[in-house]
This record gives structure tokens, sequence and C-alpha cells, in this order.
């Protein structure tokens, strides 16, 4: 996801899809303590993912 895609979207889109990317987050967790995580790239990716939309909607306000 890069953040010229989330600047065109509404606060209200954007706060839903923090809110999917933090559950998101929150399962990679999850699976990593229980050693289910092949792929631990996809933490720092997810982590990102919420950096970015939180700056959009910061800069939306």
């Amino acid at each position: 996801m890069k953040y010229s895609d989330l600047a065109d979207k509404t606060v209200a889109e954007l706060e839903a899809m923090l809110k999917e990317k933090k559950t998101e987050l929150f399962t990679l967790k999850i699976k990593k303590q229980m050693m289910q995580l092949q792929n631990t790239s996809e933490l720092n990716v997810a982590k990102k993912d919420v950096a970015r939309i939180n700056t959009a909607i910061s800069a939306a306000k």
C-alpha cells in the first residue's frame, strides 16, 4: 500500500481501513507468539500500513 493510494480516500474510509489493519496486525502477533507465522516480514508491512493510514488521517483533518 502506498500513501498516494490513501490520499484520495475520505476520513471514514481511512478509519475503516485502520480498524481492519489493526485487527490484521493483532492476528499476526498472535500467530507469531504461537509459532504459526511463516513470514515474519508481514508484521513490518502491517505496522507500516497502520502508520501510513494514521498519517493520511491526520493530513485529512
